[in-house]
């Protein structure tokens, strides 16, 4: 099992460069299935999750073609099955993503339950009710979901959460629909709005991209295009949240900053202050970064929720930071029940948590760490402990490394680029 040693606590300094947005290579990747022609991908995120997609397209007919590090062609020319590798599904939470494109071509899915981080109950009740709503038909089979659909019908859909892969599966199967498809209290986050691009680029016709009100006018034919992924704000917000407690001066460049208000929003409340150039930020680790706290004096509350609001896998890196903040701080976590239990490698490290219930912790800070043996238990939370590891005293070592590597590509390069003293281990 591959690992990754840091001798933690060397200031770091230096510019980096996010990946990728790998939240939004899932879906587009997917949407290959739904022409015959070729898509040309650029910034295509190289982790294992990408990989895995790849892999199970590959088994289902589609072409898999790599030009360079980042660039990546598709051709869904001749897909010959609709039952996906169970093996391949049972890794990744984004073969849910297969739904969608699957019943708009071929009008059938054998979906072997997908997999993803134990974070918590993640329901696909939303999936269902929209896919229902069109004029499919769902099923329970032997550890499988049954999808069936003569043809998708145009129709509002009120979702009943905004989830992320709900909307994108919908928007996978209603761009082909007959007629005109509303969906509402959908979910607007940049991967979305990324995916939606992409629709409309191949031919697709949706309106109200970047707000919670999509409307989809189905079309006959979708063709080739070729899209530019956006940078990966999740590894923006870890960086920023890193170079603001390691006693350097670090720039983040093509960072999406129109993307961000609402995350540097929330981790000012931290102290966390960037300057913004142009769209690049940088962020002066050479400062104390201190709590602020509410208008009336109370202890901070930093909540999360659906976008626009503080996203939930940036839970994970901001806790870190708040270990490091003058002051003390409430955490939040609404929309999952595990996301917080790895604060308990953070405590083992030294740091002053309190877990309240699985969604709040309290934490005052700033707290020396220690360095310490830990495993990754999902892709948050493990660079999270990266990061806690790199701001330590003394050496740490993190097992279990191919949950971080699933969502950071090149995390140990890049982190040494700054001065992170690390080794990779096989």
């Amino acid at each position: 099992m591959s690992r990754f040693i840091i001798e933690g606590g060397a200031p770091l300094n230096g510019t980096v460069r996010p990946s990728g947005n790998k939240n939004e290579a899932l879906p587009v990747l997917m949407a290959c299935l739904l022409t015959s022609d070729t898509i040309t991908f650029e910034r295509v995120p190289r982790i294992q999750d990408v990989l895995t997609v790849c892999q199970i397209l590959e088994e289902m007919g589609v072409t898999v073609e790599w030009e360079g590090e980042e660039t990546l062609h598709l051709t869904a020319k001749n897909v010959n099955t609709t039952s996906p590798s169970a093996k391949l599904c049972s890794d990744i939470r984004a073969s849910i993503l297969l739904m969608g494109p699957m019943l708009a071509r071929m009008g059938r899915i054998e979906l072997p339950m997908p997999g993803g981080d134990v974070i918590g109950a993640r329901r696909i009740d939303t999936h269902w009710e929209g896919i229902e709503a069109l004029g499919g038909s769902l099923r329970f089979q032997q550890h499988k979901i049954v999808g069936q659909i003569k043809k998708a019908q145009g129709c509002d859909v009120y979702m009943d959460e905004p989830s992320v892969t709900a909307t994108e599966n919908l928007l996978l199967l209603a761009v082909m629909a007959e007629g005109t498809t509303v969906l509402h209290n959908a979910a607007c986050e940049p991967h979305v709005t990324g995916l939606c691009n992409l629709l409309n680029a191949m031919g697709g016709r949706i309106e109200g991209t970047g707000s919670n009100r999509l409307t989809i006018h189905g079309v006959k034919n979708l063709h080739g295009a070729r899209h530019r992924i956006g940078p990966d704000f999740m590894e923006v917000g870890s960086m920023l949240c890193l170079g603001a407690i390691a006693g350097g001066k670090v720039k983040i460049e093509d960072a999406g900053v129109s993307d961000l208000r609402f995350v540097l929003k929330t981790l000012a409340r931290l102290g966390i202050h960037p300057t913004i150039a142009g769209d690049s930020l940088e962020i002066d680790g050479t400062r104390p970064i201190v709590v602020k706290k509410e208008v009336s004096g109370r202890v901070p509350t930093i909540y999360s929720g659906p976008w626009p609001a503080y996203p939930t896998d940036l839970m994970s890196v901001a806790i870190v930071a708040a270990t490091q903040s003058v002051g003390t701080s409430i955490f939040f976590e609404k929309m999952f029940e595990g996301r917080m239990f790895f604060t308990d490698k953070l405590m083992q490290m030294g740091a002053n948590i309190v877990l309240c219930d699985p969604h709040r912790v309290v934490i005052t800070g700033p707290g020396k760490l220690i360095g310490s043996r830990m495993s990754s238990p999902d892709v948050r939370a493990g660079m999270a402990l990266l990061m806690a590891a790199a701001i330590a005293e003394g050496r740490s070592t993190i097992d279990n490394i191919h949950q971080i590597e699933r969502g950071y590509m090149s995390i140990d390069k890049k982190l040494a680029k700054l001065g992170v003293k690390i080794t990779r281990e096989a």
